[in-house]
């Protein structure tokens, strides 16, 4: 059973309600074609690097997914290139350095809130 990821961008005109039925059919997808959905996240609207068709922002999802099916990933990118509110998509297999680094943020070790130790600054004064 291999583990995969996959990240897409939706359109920014969308409503809340709009995208999120979107990220729920991409999943039933999966759930239907007996593939082990693991992690869903919605990351919301960011602003992107650089316009995809004249939007510059654009609503960001991660669905985390294991499965035996090589196929199914083919199924899943065909069904993003369809749906017209998709605008980017990015699907990548993980190693087993990824899986357990994935584990490890989804348990909150790297968050970024904890309160960091000041540093030393030098004393160029």
């Amino acid at each position: 059973m291999k583990n995969y990821e996959t990240v897409f961008i939706l359109n920014p005109v969308l409503s809340e309600d709009q995208a999120k039925d979107t990220v729920e059919k991409f999943v039933k997808l999966l759930t239907k074609a007996k593939a082990n959905v693991i992690n869903v996240e919605k990351w919301g609207l960011k602003k992107m690097a650089y316009a995809i068709q004249k939007k510059s922002t654009g609503f960001y999802n991660l669905i985390e997914f294991a499965t035996t099916d090589n196929t199914l990933i083919n199924t899943l990118e065909t069904e993003y290139r369809r749906d017209e509110s998709v605008m980017r998509f990015l699907t990548i297999v993980l190693d087993k350095h990824s899986i357990v680094y994935n584990e490890r943020r989804r348990k909150g070790e790297f968050n970024r809130t904890k309160k960091q130790a000041p540093r030393k600054e030098a004393a160029n004064a």
